[in-house]
């Protein structure tokens, strides 16, 4: 699964072949084929396993940052670790996933989804927001982190947490004191100015 990802990375899924995969992986084809359907079935085989991963990490991290602001902060910063640590795989899932089939667009879709809930549970319900609101923050996270990773800047990935925390948390909080939204400020900082 990481040959694939590797792969996909360099040279765009529709030109990576079976041989390169497993000239990647160093295993015999026969291998491949006992334990995969084809070159789709390891494409989306590492889309789940990757993506199951960081959905547990991010899980993980938003309930055990704290009030719900560290909390989602945490979950982006175990996101965008996730991607730094992993910068092929995380092509694989937020660029290559969306045109190399289209059960591979399904299941990218279906991920985005499983983190709108993900966002809609670490966050206040009674906000007044449009009921669409996590579905444009998720969408726009992911899109700005597609973007990095097109441009060759997964391994910094990290450095877009004070934005997107910023951009996330905004709408929840309001933009009359942007400040208040900063990844660099401390939980009771943030109470005390909320107050």
């Amino acid at each position: 699964m990481d040959a694939i990802a590797e792969l996909t990375s360099e040279r765009g899924y529709e030109s990576t072949k079976i041989a390169d995969i497993v000239g990647r992986a160093g295993v015999a084809r026969k291998t491949l084929y006992d334990n995969f359907d084809g070159k789709e079935d390891v494409l989306l085989a590492a889309f789940d396993t990757a993506t199951e991963d960081l959905e547990q990490r991010v899980a993980e991290a938003c309930r055990a940052g704290g009030d719900w602001r560290a909390g989602v902060r945490a979950g982006l910063a175990a996101l965008l670790g996730a991607i730094a640590e992993r910068p092929a795989m995380a092509r694989l899932c937020l660029v290559e996933a969306l045109s190399a089939t289209p059960a591979s667009a399904a299941r990218y879709e279906s991920t985005l989804e499983r983190f709108v809930s993900l966002l809609r549970r670490a966050t206040p319900s009674d906000t007044g927001l449009p009921e669409t609101i996590e579905e444009t923050l998720v969408g726009g996270v992911a899109w700005i982190l597609s973007q990095q990773i097109r441009r060759g800047e997964g391994q910094q990935a990290a450095n877009l947490l004070p934005e997107l925390s910023e951009f996330v948390l905004s709408p929840y909080l309001g933009v009359s004191n942007p400040n208040r939204v900063r990844a660099d400020e401390t939980d009771s900082t943030m109470a005390d100015s909320n107050e």
